[in-house]
């Protein structure tokens, strides 16, 4: 984006610039530079899993300077992070138009892909490796009972098209509602408990493939384990389980924080077999988080709130964290008690809205978030 938050359609300049023509991805070695459905936002992927998180954010904070730099230099643009674009309208935004085109192409056949949650929404999308059947299994259904409270930390989508929305986490209720033609490919988001990869397939790559089957869907979407869309997916291609439901943060080391906390609360969801809950009561209380975040009521038994089933989670999480994983854990702390990103954003857009126009109150506070992402600083 600009200086004053422009979103710019450049991505595939920046790649052309990179390497030469336009691909889907530039290779740094330890990490990716590549392209999105939407043509202003770009992926910065690791190369391959990190040994530790401080790896994890030394790695990544090194591609953010580097991609940073380069965009300054050259098009006098810069990077910002969080769930949604504040200002950008649907009009301002372009799909990529280059290779796999056809893909999006026929995507937009079925789903109509200008709207929010298509051209506007970005997130922070963590890898959990798993060695064999059992493991991933266990992994995935210990994930039911943990994504639906995520957001209430992880949220940084207050504000789109210059208003406040309705939802904490305005980018998951959008996401929720992108693919409603075809429920079955993103479920309720939260996922259904498995007992074999077979069930899984069965309830989500086949019923999503013969739904898009009965309306003549093209073939390049058929039978795609990438399409489903719920809150967590098994990726068989590369061993891991896909986490969706956190909003991109305003830096690398607050992303490090929410993977040291998921990381640390499954080890201990897992080895002490929790209890685990229903499914129509964890997508009830996904809804309702969502829309209040750390306010809202759940079901949960461990707390009447968001905030109080948080930190029975933080609490479980630090008890089995390593020492690494605890030097980042203090930020998701601070969170729960002060508020996810989103409330921040909320408190700080009031108070200098008091003093200025409410779009510049905006503008000078996700300005602030650019700075946030260079220096790798933690906003509060």
């Amino acid at each position: 984006m600009d200086e004053n938050l422009r979103p710019l359609s450049i991505v595939d300049e920046i790649i052309r610039d990179l390497r030469g023509r336009i691909v889907n991805y530039v290779d740094f070695g330890d990490f990716t530079v590549g392209r999105e459905l939407q043509s202003h936002v770009v992926e910065l992927k690791a190369s391959r899993p990190f040994d530790s998180p401080k790896s994890f954010e030394e790695i990544m904070q090194d591609a953010v300077l580097r991609v940073s730099d380069f965009l300054e230099k050259t098009h006098g643009a810069h990077l910002l992070g969080l769930g949604m674009h504040p200002f950008m309208k649907l009009d301002e935004a372009k799909v990529w138009s280059h290779r796999d085109r056809q893909i999006y192409a026929s995507l937009n056949k079925i789903f109509n892909l200008n709207q929010h949650g298509w051209l506007n929404i970005q997130s922070f999308q963590l890898n959990l490796s798993y060695s064999d059947e059992v493991s991933a299994l266990k992994l995935y259904n210990a994930l039911a009972n943990i994504l639906p409270y995520v957001p209430a930390i992880s949220a940084s989508s207050p504000i789109y098209e210059s208003k406040i929305g309705e939802f904490v986490d305005n980018r998951l209720f959008f996401y929720e509602i992108n693919q409603k033609e075809v429920p079955s490919i993103a479920g309720d988001i939260i996922p259904e408990y498995v007992n074999s990869f077979e069930e899984y397939k069965k309830i989500t790559v086949e019923r999503y493939s013969q739904d898009l089957m009965r309306m003549s869907a093209p073939r390049c979407i058929m039978h795609k384990e990438w399409l489903n869309s719920r809150g967590a997916v098994i990726r068989s291609d590369r061993k891991a389980i896909e986490i969706r439901v956190m909003d991109e943060q305003e830096c690398i080391k607050s992303d490090v924080a929410l993977s040291c906390f998921m990381r640390s609360l499954l080890r201990s969801f897992i080895r002490d077999e929790k209890t685990y809950l229903p499914n129509n009561i964890l997508t009830e209380d996904f809804k309702a988080v969502i829309r209040d975040g750390l306010d809202a009521k759940v079901q949960h038994p461990r707390g009447d709130t968001a905030r109080n089933v948080c930190r029975y989670f933080y609490k479980l999480a630090w008890e089995s964290a390593s020492s690494e994983e605890k030097e980042y854990l203090g930020i998701v702390g601070k969170r729960i008690d002060e508020g996810n990103l989103s409330n921040l954003i909320l408190r700080d857009v009031a108070a200098k809205s008091k003093r200025k126009d409410f779009r510049e109150a905006i503008q000078t506070v996700y300005s602030s978030m650019i700075k946030n992402l260079v220096e790798n600083k933690v906003y509060t």
